[in-house]
C-alpha cells in the first residue's frame, strides 16, 4: 500500500481514506506506529511564489519520503502540509527514533523551487500501538497530541507516545494533581548544561533545564512538563519553582567555590505578573548570591510583546544587575526594534542554524548577521547546538567565542556540574578527536 512515485497531491489518499486503512492495518497488525510529518515554513513558499509552487514543493516532498521511509506501508495526506505514514517495523521508540534521524539526513539536501533552494525541516509526531485492543480513534489521537507538543517544544521536534501513556489512559486528568504533588515532593529537577569559552573550552556558565521524575512514567522533558503546566494554569507556580532553585543553585555553586553565571527561562506568564520583580529581590536576598550571577533568559516571543508593563519589568530586573539575554534567536520573528530597545548581555543562536551550518550559506550568513547586531550592541554572541568539531571550527573562524552542545556536555545534575567545574574546560575531550584550533 505504500506510494512510489505520485505524479499529483490528489493521488494520495485523503484524511478520511487514510484513517480507513489504518483501520485495514490495524485488524492485520497487532502492533504499529502511526507518524505525522509537518513541513514547517511551507506557507512561506505559498505565499512567495503561490499555491502551484505549494503543490509542486508538497509534491517533491512526499516523493522523497516516500522514498527514504520505504519500510512504511502506507502513506496519505492528513492535511495541507501534513502527511502520515504507518510502520509494523518501527514500533519501539528506538527504532522510531532511527526513522526520524533517517528522514532528516535526507532532506539535508535542499529542494528547489522556483530556482530558490528550500531545505525541508519537520515537526513530527508518533503515535505507537502496543496494545491490540486500542482502538484506531485513540492512536490517531495520540499521534495529533504528539504533533502538536513537537511544534510546542523548544528542543526537540520529534514526540514518541504510545497506547501506554497517560494520554490514551485518562489520567491526563490526575496531571494537575501529579504537577502539585511534583512541586512539593521534590519530584522536579534542574539539570545544567555547561556554557563553553570558544577559544579555550574553559566553562563560563551554565544554562537550566528542568526535569521531571515522574513517579510512574520515568523522566518527562520539558516540552511536555510545560505543556501540561501551561494546560492546567500552573506555569507561575512551575515559574517560581524553577527560578528559586536556580537562584539556590547559584548559592550552592559559590559554597564550592565557584561563581559562575547560571542562566534561567522566564515564561510569558512570569513576565506578565507584577509581581515577578519583587520576588527575584526576595529570593536573592534569601540566598545571598551577586545578582550579576543570575542570568534571564527570554525567548522571541516575548520579545514581541509590546506590553509596557513586560519593558517595565525587564528594565527593573536589568537594574538590579540580573542579566537579560534572548535565547532561541532567528527561531520565530525576531521583533527587532524591541531587541535594539532591550537591554541585552547576550543573544542565543538558534541550533537550527548551527545544526545546519556546514551545509547552508544562508544559515552561516544569519550567524554573521546576529553576531555583527550583538556587536553593535555591545553583547555576547552565543551559539546553540553544537555537536560536531567542524561546526566548532566554522563558528570559531566566524568570531563566535561562546556556545554550548553536546560536543561539550548535555545537560546533567548539579553535581555533575560541580565535578566538570573542578576539572574548569573540556579541552580533555576534545583532544581525544584530535581537535586542531586554528
Amino acid at each position: 500500500m505504500s506510494v512510489n512515485q505520485v505524479q499529483h497531491l490528489n493521488e494520495l489518499p485523503n484524511r478520511y481514506n487514510f484513517i480507513e486503512i489504518i483501520n485495514q492495518i490495524s485488524q492485520k497488525e497487532k502492533r504499529f506506529s502511526l507518524m505525522f510529518v509537518d513541513v514547517m515554513r511551507f506557507s512561506d513558499v505559498s505565499s512567495a511564489y503561490g499555491h502551484a509552487a505549494g503543490d509542486e514543493l508538497l509534491l517533491k516532498i512526499v516523493n522523497h519520503i516516500s522514498h527514504v521511509m520505504s519500510s512504511s506501508i502506507a502513506i496519505g495526506r492528513i492535511s495541507g502540509d501534513i502527511f502520515g505514514l504507518v510502520f509494523t517495523n518501527a514500533i519501539s521508540e528506538t527504532a522510531v527514533r532511527l526513522q526520524h534521524t533517517r528522514l532528516c539526513n535526507h532532506f539535508k539536501t535542499p529542494l528547489t523551487i522556483c530556482g530558490t533552494a528550500f531545505i525541508a525541516d519537520f515537526n513530527v509526531g508518533t503515535a505507537t500501538r502496543k496494545n491490540p485492543d486500542t482502538n484506531i480513534n485513540t492512536i490517531i489521537s495520540l499521534a495529533e497530541t504528539a504533533l502538536k507538543k513537537s511544534k510546542s517544544n523548544r528542543h526537540e521536534n520529534l514526540t514518541i507516545l504510545n497506547d501506554d501513556t497517560r494520554e490514551s489512559t485518562g489520567r491526563g486528568l490526575t496531571l494537575k494533581a501529579d504537577l502539585r504533588r511534583a512541586i512539593v515532593r521534590d519530584e522536579l529537577e534542574l539539570f545544567f548544561q555547561p556554557k563553553v569559552n570558544l577559544n579555550d573550552f574553559s566553562i563560563i556558565g551554565g544554562e537550566c533545564l528542568l526535569r521531571w521524575n515522574h513517579p510512574l512514567d520515568g523522566i518527562v522533558f520539558p516540552g511536555t512538563l510545560l505543556q501540561a503546566a501551561e494546560s492546567y494554569n500552573m506555569m507561575n507556580d512551575l515559574g517560581y519553582w524553577t527560578l528559586e532553585q536556580s537562584i539556590k543553585s547559584i548559592s550552592t555553586l559559590n559554597q564550592h567555590g565557584f561563581e559562575k553565571t547560571i542562566s534561567v527561562n522566564l515564561s510569558p506568564t512570569q513576565l506578565y505578573d507584577p509581581i515577578l520583580v519583587q520576588n527575584i529581590k526576595s529570593l536573592i536576598k534569601k540566598y545571598q548570591i551577586n545578582p550579576n550571577h543570575l542570568e534571564i533568559e527570554l525567548t522571541e516571543d516575548v520579545a514581541l510583546s509590546n506590553s509596557l508593563l513586560v519593558k517595565q519589568q525587564l528594565a527593573q530586573i536589568n537594574e538590579m544587575g540580573v542579566a537579560i539575554s534572548m535565547d532561541d534567536f532567528g527561531k520565530g520573528y525576531s521583533n527587532l526594534s524591541f531587541i535594539r530597545d532591550l537591554n541585552l548581555s547576550a543573544i542565543k543562536i538558534d541550533k537550527t542554524f548551527v545544526l545546519e551550518l556546514e551545509a547552508s550559506p544562508v544559515n552561516s550568513a544569519i550567524v554573521q548577521a546576529t553576531k555583527v547586531i550583538c556587536d553593535a550592541k555591545g553583547c555576547e554572541t552565543y551559539a546553540e547546538g553544537i555537536e560536531t568539531l567542524s561546526q566548532l571550527a566554522l563558528l570559531q573562524k566566524m568570531g563566535i567565542d561562546k556556545g554550548q552542545g553536546f560536543l561539550f556536555s548535555k545537560a546533567v545534575p548539579i553535581d555533575v556540574f560541580i565535578e566538570q567545574l573542578n576539572v574548569g574546560d573540556f579541552s580533555h575531550i576534545l583532544s581525544k578527536n584530535a581537535l586542531r584550533v586554528c
